[in-house]
């Protein structure tokens, strides 16, 4: 959403940005998207129960980042708009972990049908808060500092329906794991026994 429609506008003319500076800004969350992403594979990779973890750490990060240059009045200070980009960048990489849970999750049969129904919902999510921004601008004014600081308002309820629903799938996949015979343990207990690992290692 950011990258295809209304970070360009919203830099050029809810920030006070040049279009040479939103335009480099952009060039830094395709950078910053390709550094993070292979990280993000390999902890997916070593990591598999604590995927989630990782998303919620994703979601918490942009609604935290986000929250904090929307209350700071226009033009925010150019290190905390790159700091915004930086954590946008991890949201494309994070949400491939949702193919991730497709393929585990699902029978052999399915997984193309649970990976299409993946893209759908990614797809859904990002049109649909893509649509309500511009709505929004509209009601309150266009393309001005204080409509784009009410119109990105809209992203908090979907973040905190996405948190729910993570959580609430998380907890059904621990049961089906632990019917299986495979016990998650807290997470404290996990990295107690990762830095016992390393003390003997």
């Amino acid at each position: 959403m950011f990258a295809l429609l209304w970070g360009v506008p919203y830099l050029v003319a809810g920030q006070g940005m040049s279009p040479a500076g939103a335009s480099v800004m952009l060039t830094v969350l395709v950078l910053a998207g390709a550094v993070v992403g292979p990280l993000f594979g390999e902890f997916t990779a070593r990591h598999p129960l604590r995927r989630s973890w990782l998303v919620l750490a994703v979601i918490g990060a942009t609604a935290l980042v986000w929250g904090v240059v929307l209350l700071v009045p226009p033009p925010a200070p150019s290190w905390l708009l790159v700091l915004l980009v930086v954590v946008l960048a991890a949201n494309g990489p994070c949400s491939a972990v949702g193919f991730d849970y497709a393929r585990t999750f699902n029978p052999e049969h399915r997984r193309g049908t649970a990976v299409g129904i993946v893209n759908v919902g990614g797809f859904t999510a990002s049109l649909t808060t893509t649509l309500l921004v511009g709505a929004v601008l509209g009601i309150a004014g266009g393309y001005t500092p204080e409509a784009f600081r009410v119109a990105w308002l809209v992203q908090f309820p979907i973040w905190a329906v996405t948190t729910f629903a993570v959580l609430g799938a998380r907890r059904k996949a621990r049961r089906v794991l632990a019917a299986e015979g495979t016990v998650v343990p807290p997470l404290r207990e996990a990295l107690r026994r990762n830095r016992r690992r390393r003390q003997l290692s």
